[in-house]
């Protein structure tokens, strides 16, 4: 896989403007959801009708804060931009909704901007009651929707040709890679989460991408294809996709409701491995993935492997995946 220079990754959320979400009645009521120190427990929130989730482009580097990319299509290019806290809101039927809060910064740093990124879907004029404020916690959240992740059951390759469910699989067992052979697990991962939103897994259909049975990942998770003619017009033959960029509602969809169990596999080096018969990333460690691990992980020692297998030129754009065939045409292309 080529080298990059992993000083500075590029990525997109999907997020509110704050003014999309009000307190309706309250201590702050008027006042649109604002970063922990001005948060008052129990105020009640209500997102108005007019709004809708934007792409904001966020570099990340080795040190907090973030930035806002150039071509962002909200906030100003190259503001820093400060993951302030997470927020827990409970609905009218007991159900929880986290959402992350962020916020933009000026040359003084001064708030300029805040912005909201759900994690799981919002609903227009129903009312939010804030139960929840965690500053401390935020930052491993945003990880964990970062990591990549298998669901449990999802049959991994080993060095052997054999299969194994990954729930099965210990520290120290050998993987078939791509790249590198025989590889052991440095360490294995796992959380169990409601499926809703940033949590719900994509499920890939048995021999959508020749896969031997379903395959179930988180929406971020990349796929490696080979392709031996470019049907996409990537202008290159090895690619990585984003599962959630191959959703056409058929196929490929998002299995939301009820809980799921995620589980993260980490390499000496960011890895292509095995699942259900297909080639799919290993974890990658990064400044949006490291709060994830446990603090007695020597994470320093894996950062010089990770970076050298850094894989951002093989992703492909999605404005390329943005077609209701992309799976089949990526199939077709792979020879399948």
């Amino acid at each position: 896989m080529p080298e990059t220079d992993p000083a500075r990754a590029t990525h997109s959320l999907q997020v509110y403007r704050a003014d999309a979400l009000r307190v309706v009645n309250g201590a702050n009521q008027g006042d649109a959801i604002c970063f922990a120190e001005e948060l008052v427990h129990d105020d009640i929130y209500r997102l108005s009708p007019l709004a809708a989730l934007k792409p904001l482009g966020v570099d990340t580097g080795a040190t907090p804060p973030f930035r806002i990319s150039a071509n962002s299509v909200l906030g100003s290019a190259g503001a820093d931009l400060h993951l302030d806290c997470c927020v827990t809101f409970m609905s009218g039927d007991g159900q929880t909704t986290e959402a992350l809060v962020l916020v933009e910064t000026d040359a003084e740093g001064h708030a300029a901007e805040v912005y909201l990124m759900p994690l799981a879907p919002m609903t227009a004029r129903a009312d939010y009651v804030l139960v929840g404020v965690d500053r401390e916690g935020a930052l491993q959240r945003y990880a964990q929707v970062s990591c990549v992740s298998f669901t449990a059951g999802t049959m991994i390759t080993l060095a052997n040709g054999a299969q194994r469910a990954v729930e099965d699989l210990t520290v120290g067992d050998r993987i078939l890679t791509r790249d590198d052979g025989p590889q052991p697990i440095r360490w294995i991962g796992h959380q169990t989460v409601r499926a809703v939103g940033a949590f719900a897994p994509i499920c890939i259909r048995e021999g959508v991408l020749n896969n031997t049975r379903d395959l179930l990942v988180s929406p971020d998770h990349r796929l490696f294809i080979y392709q031996r003619r470019d049907n996409l017009g990537a202008g290159r033959s090895e690619l990585l996709v984003r599962a959630r960029h191959l959703v056409n509602g058929d196929t490929v969809a998002r299995r939301e409701g009820g809980f799921v169990d995620y589980y993260q596999m980490l390499f000496d080096a960011h890895q292509i491995i095995y699942a259900e018969g297909i080639a799919a990333e290993s974890m990658l460690v990064d400044t949006r993935t490291r709060a994830a691990l446990p603090k007695d992980l020597e994470v320093a020692d894996l950062l010089p492997g990770h970076r050298r297998s850094d894989p951002r030129a093989l992703e492909v754009e999605e404005q390329l995946l943005a077609r209701p065939d992309a799976a089949e045409v990526l199939r077709k292309s792979s020879g399948g």
